[in-house]
């Protein structure tokens, strides 16, 4: 099945009918960073792994955009970090996991192709590789010195937006156990030592922050940990909205409101993940809109999206649907949940006249959707056009899509096609590999070809 792999989450209690972290509200808080920061200047500077032991707590594309949270100019200060550039961190990436055809020399970028050039370009491994390099100041020639310098130990804007291109391109490369493992080394992302001593500003980029959660959930064996962090960041977001209100800086309120409901989306992915599923479905009721406008992340629908596909992981097509009615979705996103839950039913044929009238809807607009394509194959397979299913993923991929999930759904239909299904796979490599590199990503891995 092609569903998108929905995140995954934690158990909790029955929620009361209090206004909690996770809801928008105007209602002015006290700032946990304030107090924080207030405690700690008058202290020393000392690094998280001196003094206390720290309560190790908290904290799917290209990291290329920076983010306004990573390009915002940051409160000066000259904390040390470099118990976050110490070499033993970082992990080796072996090349054996990635198919003959992509470790061709002529195919590789240059060692001292810039790290943006890099993201840019897909080469997602050999950016993780760079930032390793600038961190740990071990260059391996002077071209590539002069391309990744070496980082200050006191510059955290620059440790930190490398510390997130390593982990983000770690992911990216299905490497997500390392990550996790590296994402250890930054501790508790709560702690006052991340905040500037005179503004009680986190220090750390608000991305960063929240894809350690994850990593550091999962780093830690401690899936708990994820739902206690996006709570943490939610009760910031809270107090960031109230602010911003008092200021009357609406587009920061506005960004704040979408990275609340965002967090709320990720608790019910994190509860799933811990197979909690009565919890979680309890948490996404509470996220109904009451009738009142939906935040729409980027103003796409994202947001209702995310809670359809979280509906239909936990198996109720009704209440996934009603996440998109009434325009909440968009016009496409509601044709695509009423055909996944049709798949999810066991009713291929009539997901199967949708996703085909949607793949034509899009095409007179110039749209070639991947998505749409791959669950058209889905459908196909299922109502016994195998023939027909594999012409349309070898389409796709002529046309120059090669995501992890159409090649994987590809390399299936190889094995049930034929025995000969590794010469099909190898030949396949060596397409994908001849492609033009761009932002989605250019090499892959064995998994991605089932070799």
């Amino acid at each position: 099945m092609s569903f998108t792999n929905v995140f995954r989450n934690i158990a909790s209690r029955p929620r009361s009918s209090t206004k909690g972290p996770l809801d928008v509200d105007d209602a002015p808080i006290t700032s946990p960073i304030s107090n924080q920061a207030s405690r700690f200047s008058a202290g020393p500077l000392a690094s998280p792994r001196t003094g206390t032991p720290l309560a190790r707590s908290p904290a799917p594309r290209s990291p290329a955009p920076r983010s306004p949270a990573l390009s915002s100019a940051a409160p000066v200060t000259s904390k040390d970090f470099s118990f976050l550039l110490r070499p033993e961190i970082f992990h080796q990436l072996s090349p054996l996991s990635v198919p003959a055809p992509f470790r061709n020399p002529s195919r590789q970028p240059a060692p001292e192709t810039p790290i943006p050039d890099l993201l840019r370009n897909g080469h997602f491994r050999a950016a993780a590789i760079a930032a390793v390099q600038a961190l740990t100041s071990s260059p391996v020639s002077a071209t590539t010195a002069a391309a990744h310098p070496p980082v200050d130990p006191t510059d955290h804007a620059r440790i930190f937006a490398l510390l997130y291109t390593r982990l983000a391109c770690l992911c990216l490369i299905d490497a997500t156990p390392l990550a996790a493992q590296e994402s250890k080394a930054l501790e508790d992302l709560n702690s006052a030592f991340y905040l500037d001593p005179l503004s009680g500003a986190h220090l750390v980029p608000w991305e960063l922050r929240v894809l350690g959660v994850r990593l550091q959930a999962i780093g830690f064996g401690d899936p708990r940990r994820a739902v206690m962090s996006y709570y943490e960041l939610a009760r910031e977001a809270r107090m960031q909205i109230a602010k911003a209100g008092k200021a009357h800086e609406h587009s920061a309120a506005e960004r704040w409101k979408a990275r609340l409901v965002e967090l709320g989306v990720k608790v019910g992915g994190a509860l799933i993940e811990m197979d909690d599923l009565a919890g979680a479905a309890e948490h996404l009721a509470t996220l109904e809109d009451n009738g009142q406008k939906p935040f729409k992340l980027g103003g796409d629908g994202r947001l209702a999206m995310s809670r359809a596909l979280l509906w239909l992981h936990l198996g109720d097509v009704e209440a996934a649907r009603r996440c998109v009615r009434d325009g909440k979705g968009g016009e496409a996103g509601e044709k695509i949940v009423d055909a996944l839950a049709d798949m999810a039913d066991g009713e291929y044929a009539s997901a199967l006249e949708q996703w085909q009238t949607l793949k034509d809807e899009m095409e007179e607009n110039g749209v070639h959707d991947e998505m749409v394509g791959v669950n058209l194959a889905v459908c196909l397979l299922y109502t016994g056009n195998m023939a027909k299913a594999r012409d349309v993923l070898e389409g796709l991929v002529d046309a120059g899509q090669t995501s992890h999930t159409l090649l994987f759904n590809l390399t299936t239909m190889y094995e049930l096609c034929t025995d000969r299904h590794k010469n099909l796979k190898v030949k396949l490599a060596e397409r994908v590999a001849s492609k033009q590199p761009g932002p989605q990503g250019w090499e892959k891995t064995n998994a991605d070809f089932k070799l």
